[in-house]
Order: structure tokens, then C-alpha cells, then sequence
């Protein structure tokens, strides 16, 4: 471990940082990059909130609207090529709090029964099934997972970048957003569609953070929520990112 890693292995009274800290932060300054999903591509869309007949308990979600937003698509263990990979498709709804107050959404490819929505799982092609945010968000007053389903009609893509980059700039792309508790069917609440590549160069893609950027009834839940925030401030400090806010 080098001298700079001791260092800031603890934090500024001394205490040891925790371990998820450490080595997502090893792995973000080794790579340049994110820990995890550290190669992706990124584009601009538009998230719509739908009318809902169902009161949700968090405002954005119960006040129909349209918001800008960046998405980013990648490879979470950044296997080279063709190989299955876990997928992930991050989502930053500017201003969905208010002016320069943004939502981070972060779902990676899993199954949509019951017990898999919380599985992640390797995929050969993007749009072949949902994607989750794989533990529960607090959505109002409950417990929820949040899922983007790809369109019916969603062509198919290789999960490769480049055949992902080719995707976001040839061929709008559509996702609904959708929420369910445990005994609860999906419920739609957004549709999302992807207008264009952005080209952004990996030094310069935002640092999706839902614990970080969230509402206040629409947050990821406390299950875990330590290891996990750990690892996020662990991966922008070795990356060299500022947190958005």
C-alpha cells in the first residue's frame, strides 16, 4: 500500500475508513475511473413523470413533468469485448428537486420475478430484459424497487460499448421506470428516451451518486446503505471526482 493510500485510509480524526472506502478507492485511482462500471457511454435524454391514479407520496413522482436527464450505459466488471457482463444504465434527472438539485437513478440488468429483481445478472444483449436498482428504495411511505423495462420494441444490441455507443446515437431508446413492493405488481411512473451520444471523456462523466443525489421521499433504503455509501465516496475520491453538490 503506498504512503498516500495510508494516509487517506483514515479519515481527518484518525479513524480508520471503512473497508468497502479503501478498496473501492484502490480500484478507482488504479483504474482512472469508477471502481465499478468504470467504461461506458453516456447520452442525453428526456424523463417524462406520468399522471398516476395512485398517490405515491413524493411530489416529483405525483406531479406529472418532463425533465432533462444524462444517461450512462456500462459494462460493470469491465470485461473486454463480446463477454457477458453485468450492465448498468445510470440516470441523472437534472433538476428533478428543484434548480441544481438532481436525481441519481442507478439500475443494473437483473430479472423481474419476485426474489430476481434482485439479482444482477450478466447479459450478451442490452435491451433482453429489465433492469433494476436491485435493493429497495424508500418511495413515500414504503419499501419499493425500482426497475426500466426496455420497450417492447426495442431493437437489439450487443452489450459491447460499441454497439452500445452506435444504439444511443443512431436509435432513440425507450425505458418505462416502474416501482413495486413486495406484494405489489409494477407500476409505471416515468418512460425515459435517449435522444444522443455525448462523447464524454471518462474524466468528465458526472459521479452518479444515489446517496448522495436523491429526493426526500424517494431514496435508496438504510439496508446495507454504510457498505454502499462507503464504497461511492471511496470510488469519487480515487477517481479525483467532486461530489455534485
Amino acid at each position: 500500500m503506498s504512503s498516500h493510500t495510508q494516509r487517506t485510509a483514515t479519515n481527518d480524526r484518525g479513524e480508520p475508513r471503512p473497508w468497502p472506502w479503501v478498496v473501492a478507492r484502490w480500484v478507482a485511482e488504479l483504474r482512472k475511473g469508477p471502481a465499478l462500471h468504470p467504461h461506458g457511454v453516456t447520452g442525453a435524454a428526456t424523463l417524462e413523470v406520468h399522471a398516476n391514479e395512485q398517490w405515491w407520496g413524493e411530489p416529483w413522482l405525483d406531479r406529472p413533468g418532463r425533465y432533462p436527464a444524462l444517461v450512462r450505459w456500462s459494462r460493470a466488471a469491465g470485461l473486454p469485448g463480446r463477454l457477458p457482463d453485468g450492465l448498468g444504465l445510470a440516470v441523472r434527472v437534472v433538476d428533478a428537486g428543484g434548480p441544481g438539485r438532481p436525481l441519481d437513478l442507478l439500475f443494473t440488468t437483473s430479472g423481474g420475478g419476485r426474489w430476481m429483481r434482485h439479482v444482477p445478472l450478466p447479459r450478451r444483449h442490452a435491451l433482453a430484459g429489465p433492469y433494476s436498482t436491485l435493493l429497495a428504495y424508500q418511495v413515500g411511505d414504503r419499501p419499493r424497487v425500482l426497475a426500466a423495462a426496455p420497450s417492447a420494441d426495442a431493437p437489439a444490441v450487443r452489450s459491447d460499448l460499441d454497439a452500445l455507443r452506435t444504439a444511443l446515437r443512431h436509435t432513440p431508446l425507450s425505458f418505462e421506470l416502474c416501482a413495486a413492493g413486495p406484494r405489489e405488481p409494477w407500476r409505471r411512473f416515468a418512460t425515459l428516451t435517449t435522444h444522443s451520444t455525448q462523447g464524454t471523456p471518462p474524466e468528465a462523466v458526472p459521479a452518479y451518486d444515489p446517496y448522495l443525489n436523491h429526493l426526500p421521499r424517494l431514496h435508496p433504503t438504510p439496508r446495507l446503505s454504510g457498505l454502499r455509501e462507503a464504497a461511492y465516496r471511496g470510488s469519487r475520491t480515487g477517481r479525483g471526482a467532486r461530489p455534485h453538490r
